[in-house]
């Protein structure tokens, strides 16, 4: 049960740290061979391997995004018992957001994170409206 307690706090701590823009503090819990998983068929969609590879992402994000903020709606820890940080964490999420020409955005998704050793392995994001609000959002239509 603490190793649950424990994910969920990393969790929640990990989407406020993009709430507030702070790439190192989000970083900080990456594996150097972590990858990223964004769906969709735009330029930021794709797999993203090696921990630089998320960083440079994740700061292309920020300057698509001049104002996040994730409101986290439910985190699910796979094994409660865990606690060699080695766990999958599934975290339902609501975001708003301002893109650089200041088009206002909300969505929701899923991320399944997987944890090894503490450190995240792999993120994949499932996002519930990829459709023309999307596109828009990220400059991509």
């Amino acid at each position: 049960m603490i190793g649950a307690i424990i994910a969920r706090k990393a969790a929640r701590k990990a989407f406020l740290a993009l709430s507030n823009r702070d790439l190192a503090g989000f970083m900080s819990a990456w594996h150097d061979g972590g990858v990223l998983m964004y769906p969709g068929d735009i330029w930021a969609s794709g797999a993203y391997a090696g921990k630089s590879a998320v960083e440079e992402w994740c700061r292309k994000f920020f300057e698509q995004y001049p104002k996040i903020q994730f409101d986290v709606q439910q985190i699910c820890v796979e094994n409660i018992f865990a606690m060699s940080g080695t766990n999958t964490i599934t975290v339902h999420w609501n975001i708003s957001l301002t893109n650089r020409a200041g088009r206002l955005g909300q969505n929701s998704g899923v991320s399944v994170i997987t944890l090894k050793a503490g450190k995240v392995i792999q993120v994949k994001d499932f996002v519930f409206d990829l459709g023309e609000n999307f596109r828009l959002n990220w400059g991509a239509s």
